[in-house]
């Protein structure tokens, strides 16, 4: 089973969902724990260690290693501002 480590601007997005999609992101969290590449999750283009995977609304950006899981951004999946801040956070 993998760790997962999640960054401080993911973790601050978590906290302000509605109960409802609150729940599903966290439980698609804990299952990448157990599966850090399920079948509906793509690569991401350019970046050859990231992975995307969307959930309803939602889209988790992550990349995993040999134990950790870390998820470094988690945004609406209908626009381009979850691809803004990952760009961002790795320049």
């Amino acid at each position: 089973m993998y760790k997962i480590d999640i960054t401080k601007a993911a973790g601050k997005f978590i906290k302000k969902l509605p109960p409802k999609q609150y729940r599903q992101v966290v439980s698609t969290i804990l299952a990448l724990r157990e599966n850090p590449k399920p079948n509906d999750s793509k690569q991401l283009t350019g970046y050859t260690k990231y992975y995307r995977v969307d959930i309803g609304e939602y889209r988790i950006v992550y990349r995993f290693d040999n134990d950790t899981v870390y998820i470094a951004v988690i945004g609406n999946r209908n626009d381009d501002e979850v691809y803004r801040r990952f760009k961002q956070q790795n320049q």
